[in-house]
């Protein structure tokens, strides 16, 4: 055996004993998704694996393109469906079913697919959101009611989203239509003849035309979410005591959104997607959510930080509308609010 033979026969000896090159999971997300780097380095070294987040849009065009893709899936995790969309990806079936173990430390109210396909990890609620300052300096009490935002002293404050194009517009549009019932549209009706203001969606609602934030919004209430207030004290360029804004959390007037993830049909790291859905309903994943994406966690022996207990807000009585009625009239009703306010 020659001195090159022996070279290589060394060099495959070692390779074979070295370390296997790292697996890649795709997980397949809404253009909100954060987590920290050390979260996601942390699953990556125990799993010698590489993570990659393909962010696709909002939480409608992830599914679009999940459902279009399902036969040769882009990725191998999907997360941030929705409870508004939840039956619309079940019926697309493009998920496998997954009941992880780390499901029993979520209560039975977050876990709506009992066949176990779509896995809740977080949640949040659509709430107006208001301009502490503004209504101080005007001596203007904060409304309390669906029914109070109607009234001639809150003529156009409010800043809405569109349903069509926004999950918080959509979120809020079915808070009302689980408070009047048949007579949405009526109340609708009420809300533009007081110069109700709709924009397409929540960052220029929020940045725009929201007061609180930008500082020269014309609009003091904006539909926005029950955290929002952490969020604008965790952000704040000089540290402060109070949120400039809160939240209107009355009963029936926030919207609970619960968003799943799922292991899509056909793809290529079925274990690996297992070990990540695990993960992320794991405490470490948990805990990090609330000042990353401003949620809440299903978790319920996750910690929250103190910023988040003090500044975000949480409704005792959301409103109650099935994922199953909104499946059946989900676009029904978006016509017939865009019928309503054009």
């Amino acid at each position: 055996m020659n001195i090159l033979t022996l070279l290589l026969s060394a060099f495959l000896f070692l390779a074979a004993c070295g370390p296997t090159q790292p697996a890649t999971l795709t997980v397949m997300t809404h253009d909100s998704f954060a987590i920290s780097e050390d979260v996601v380095k942390s699953f990556e070294e125990a799993n010698n694996v590489k993570v990659s987040f393909l962010q696709s849009g909002d939480a409608g065009s992830v599914l679009n393109q999940a459902i279009l893709t399902k036969d040769a899936p882009l990725a191998d995790v999907l997360f941030g469906v929705d409870n508004n969309f939840l039956s619309r990806a079940l019926e697309a079936d493009i998920f496998e079913p997954y009941q992880s173990p780390a499901l029993s430390d979520v209560p039975s109210e977050f876990i709506l697919d009992d066949t176990f396909r779509a896995v809740p990890v977080d949640y949040g609620d659509v709430c107006i959101n208001y301009d502490k300052i503004y209504f101080a300096e005007n001596n203007l009490p904060i409304p309390q009611t669906f029914e109070d935002l109607a009234k001639p002293e809150y003529k156009g404050l409010l800043v809405v989203e569109d349903p069509a194009t926004s999950s918080p517009g959509l979120a809020f549009m079915l808070a009302t239509r689980a408070y009047f019932g048949d007579s949405f549209l009526d109340y609708w009706q009420s809300l533009k003849d007081n110069g109700v203001v709709v924009v397409d969606g929540w960052e220029t609602a929020y940045y725009t035309n929201f007061s609180a934030s930008s500082g020269k919004g014309p609009q003091p209430m904006v539909v926005s979410y029950a955290s929002s207030p952490a969020a604008e004290v965790f952000f704040a360029s000089e540290p402060l005591t109070e949120s400039p804004t809160g939240s209107i959390v009355a009963s029936g007037m926030c919207f609970r959104q619960i968003e799943f993830a799922g292991i899509l049909k056909n793809g290529q790291n079925r274990d690996l997607a297992k070990k990540f859905v695990d993960f992320m309903l794991g405490k470490q994943f948990q805990e990090d959510m609330p000042l990353t994406m401003f949620v809440y966690p299903v978790n319920q022996t996750a910690q929250l930080p103190e910023i988040f207990v003090q500044y975000a807000q949480v409704t005792d009585q959301p409103a109650a509308i099935s994922y199953e009625e909104i499946s059946a009239n989900r676009d029904a009703w978006i016509e017939a609010w865009a019928e309503v306010m054009k």
